[in-house]
């Protein structure tokens, strides 16, 4: 059965709020593409628009745990043989 996909902020795969884990984990990318492509909009931008829409992002996104959201793998044993 698979699990409705949701934005959340991954708390236990942070660096510092989980915002960048959350959304590759929900646009299916690598966390480490996620968050340089951050950090250059954070530097061609500016201070201000990044940090505020990661901050209202801390607010909106709810907490999540990878655990709760990792693709479980089953094995077929008739398959093995």
């Amino acid at each position: 059965m698979k699990r409705k996909k949701e934005l959340v902020r991954l708390v236990d795969d942070k660096v510092i709020f989980g915002i960048c884990s959350g959304i590759a984990r929900y646009i299916g990318w690598d966390r480490t593409l996620v968050r340089i492509i951050f950090i250059l909009l954070f530097l061609v931008t500016g201070f201000f628009p990044i940090s505020a829409i990661y901050m209202i992002g801390f607010f909106i996104i709810p907490k999540g745990h990878k655990s709760d959201y990792m693709e479980q793998d089953y094995i077929n044993v008739d398959e093995i043989k």
